[in-house]
């Protein structure tokens, strides 16, 4: 399979998608990048980046060179990819396994932590996202 790309914080939203988003595009290509994933069968590369990737490819935001969906909303995702990285301890630009990703995840992110590291986010009050993580630390752990 080949590499995907995922920004920092679409490492997270991975976890809490339940079909919302910009537009039915996105939701089709989010649906497709979360069920791999979430597919426990499944093992690929994945390049962290702060910048587009592979969901950002379906978004009606994207504009040539940054997100467009409003007045500073580019700064926005771009300081969500950096306090993900960095609370991950994750490099940019650089390849990891899904399954490391996935482990990492569920040991260092709590859904508290969405407060700060998602702070700003529109999606944070519908609570799905703090969901997904709980569901993902519970499986991980029993996992082990």
């Amino acid at each position: 399979m080949e590499e995907k790309v995922l920004r920092g914080h679409h490492l997270l939203c991975v976890h809490g998608f339940r079909g919302m988003g910009y537009s039915p595009e996105f939701v089709e290509k989010m649906t497709d990048i979360v069920a791999n994933v979430r597919n426990e069968n499944m093992d690929f590369r994945i390049r962290t980046v702060a910048a587009f990737d592979d969901a950002c490819s379906a978004c009606p935001h994207r504009g040539n060179t940054k997100c467009e969906a409003s007045e500073g909303s580019n700064e926005h995702v771009l300081s969500m990819d950096e306090r993900v990285l960095a609370h991950l301890g994750l490099e940019k630009e650089q390849t990891y396994l899904k399954s490391e990703l996935v482990e990492l995840t569920a040991a260092k992110v709590t859904p508290g932590d969405l407060d700060h590291l998602c702070k700003g986010c529109s999606w944070l009050p519908y609570g799905v996202c703090k969901e997904g993580i709980l569901e993902l630390r519970g499986k991980v752990n029993r996992s082990y």
